[in-house]
Formats: structure tokens, sequence, C-alpha cells
């Protein structure tokens, strides 16, 4: 009987010296909420648009003047075979554009209900992640024309992100009041 509890008792005294010397598991760290929009610049100011309100960003198309309508309306343009109306942001909100180069800008995709439309922007910089707790809700230095479509802002790296709604400007009546009367 010896022969079978030598080897058990191997083990056992193994597995107890095991324990006694292994390190414990870290610390459980406090996980920081995140929360996370594509980034955009708008006048030279930096904007995020809530990722659930964008649903593709493009390089501006070719695409059709139509006569008759609003000078920040630029066109249509044919997106996979959809008419996709392109609405110039800065021209519409009458602020200036920054110096950026016309390659650098882009159209941000917004589809809401039987809205589709693109807004163009300056450039896009991409998906961009905030910690929750940096929200402020009055962030300074918007323009007034723009104000009533932002929400909020974040902070990072001592620079504010205002938080943009595209769902807030295509319910704005003139969004979609674009003839030229």
């Amino acid at each position: 009987m010896s022969a079978q509890t030598a080897p058990f008792a191997v083990l056992t005294d193994i597995a107890r010296r095991s324990r006694s010397l292994a390190a414990g598991l870290p610390e459980q760290q406090e996980a920081v909420e995140l929360w996370n929009g594509i980034g955009f610049i708008l006048a030279g100011e930096r904007y995020v648009a809530p990722m659930g309100e964008v649903t593709e960003i493009l390089h501006v198309p070719r695409f059709t003047r139509i006569p008759g309508v609003r000078p920040f309306l630029l066109g249509a343009a044919n997106v996979r075979g959809r008419l996709l109306p392109l609405l110039d942001l800065p021209l519409f909100f009458d602020i200036p554009r920054s110096s950026r180069s016309p390659r650098d800008r882009r159209v941000l995709v917004v589809e809401e209900g039987d809205i589709f439309s693109g807004l163009v922007v300056d450039s896009v910089l991409g998906m961009q992640y905030f910690a929750a707790d940096s929200f402020k809700d009055a962030p300074e230095g918007v323009p007034e024309s723009v104000r009533p479509f932002v929400t909020g802002g974040f902070e990072r790296n001592d620079e504010v992100w205002k938080v943009f709604s595209a769902v807030d400007l295509i319910d704005d009546e003139r969004f979609l009041d674009v003839a030229q009367w």
C-alpha cells in the first residue's frame, strides 16, 4: 500500500508547495467606460459624431449640380445606385472652411428614416474614443450657427471635442428647405 500512497503523497506535496509559492492574481482595476464616435474637422475645430449616426465615410464623389437650390447643397452623387445629396456643412453654417486641401474633404453619410444625405466636412480624423466621465454639457467656442446641433463635448489632452448630432441636423427644417426661391 505504501507503493500506491508514495506517488500520491509526492503529488500532494508538490501541489501544497506550488500553492504556497504561487503569486496572487493582479488586483482588479476599475474599467473605464468609453464613448466612441467619428472625429472630423469643421472650420478648424474638432467635432465628433456618435457612431450610430454615421453609416459611411466617403471621399467626395463626382456629383451633378442641381439648379434652383441653395448654395450649401452642392449637388447629388450616384453612390452604389442611390442618389446621395451632398450638403456642404461650412456653407450651411456660414462658417469659414479650414485651410485644408479639397482632397482632404470627406463625406459623412447619414441615414435616418427616409433621409439619406452626405455631409461634406473639411477632413475626417477616424474613430475616436473618450472616457465617458470626461463629458462636458456646454463646450465653449462653438459658433452660434452650429450650437443647436452640439450636444456636449469630451475633453482629452486639454482639448474639447464637440459632439455633433447629425440626427438633430436632419430634424431641422432648414436642412430640408433647399429650394432657392
